[in-house]
């Protein structure tokens, strides 16, 4: 398989940021909401966020491109700065806050999903088309299942 040119490991390097970023935050709201529906499906969520996260660290592998541990430390810090937005209350969570939680794991997932369809774009290997192709339709799936928990939350926002 052919290495990553400069540009595409920026940009896979990113993706790792981002990850990590949906990881973090999925497993806090997950612990947040633990035994709730909601709680057990981001428990479910942070677990597959995890894994793809995974597998796209293996792609880089393939394809020779250097983890920049400096991104990935920076989407950690991230994700505990968004902590930080005003959600109409100071200290603590308000109805506002499963509905942007949500929302931002659905951006997240969104992105992931058209990383996997550019990567399947690529003329890099058939297998590696055929792989992504499959975890862009699981990110789809993964939108689909965000989507519909976001509008439950929705209408939580008074």
């Amino acid at each position: 398989m052919p290495s990553a040119g400069k540009y595409l490991a920026i940009y896979l390097n990113d993706h790792v940021a981002g990850a990590t970023i949906g990881v973090e935050l999925a497993r806090r709201a997950a612990r947040e909401y633990a035994g709730t529906e909601l709680g057990g499906f981001l428990r479910g969520l942070a677990v597959e966020i995890e894994e793809d996260r995974e597998t796209l660290r293996g792609l880089m592998r393939e394809l020779d491109v250097r983890e920049r541990r400096a991104k990935v430390a920076v989407g950690w810090t991230a994700e505990k700065l968004g902590r930080l937005k005003l959600n109409g209350h100071v200290l603590s969570r308000s109805p506002l806050t499963p509905f942007v939680e949500l929302e931002g794991l659905q951006l997240g997932v969104f992105g992931k999903r058209q990383m996997w369809v550019a990567l399947a774009a690529l003329p890099l290997a058939d297998d590696l088309s055929g792989r992504c192709e499959q975890l862009a339709e699981r990110a789809q799936r993964q939108l689909d299942a965000l989507e519909e928990r976001r509008l439950r939350a929705a209408a939580d926002i008074d």
